[in-house]
């Protein structure tokens, strides 16, 4: 069983949220770029979402790996192929 397939069945949600939304808050998240609140994520973003909808999109994020939710706040920690393959250029072979 697929990893969001077991995230779905233990929120027990009536709906999931959509794709559209789901990709909204990546895309805020990574514009950002460094520590945000999930009150603030909420007044950043260009249309309404509501908060338990909120919490089920920062959760399948940390759990794909894509951002860490801290006491703080919510951050970006997903690095794209490009920014890694920059990355790896200027290391040092081992």
């Amino acid at each position: 069983m697929s990893q969001s397939r077991q995230f779905l069945e233990r929120e027990k949600l009536g709906h999931a949220p959509n794709l559209n939304t789901v990709l909204m808050v990546e895309e805020l998240l990574k514009e950002t770029g460094e520590l945000i609140s999930v009150a603030e994520i909420k007044r950043r973003l260009p249309r309404k979402v509501m908060h338990q909808t909120l919490l089920i999109i920062l959760n399948y994020l940390q759990l794909s790996g894509k951002i860490i939710i801290g006491t703080k706040g919510v951050l970006w920690i997903f690095s794209e192929r490009e920014e890694l393959n920059e990355l790896i250029k200027k290391g040092t072979e081992i």
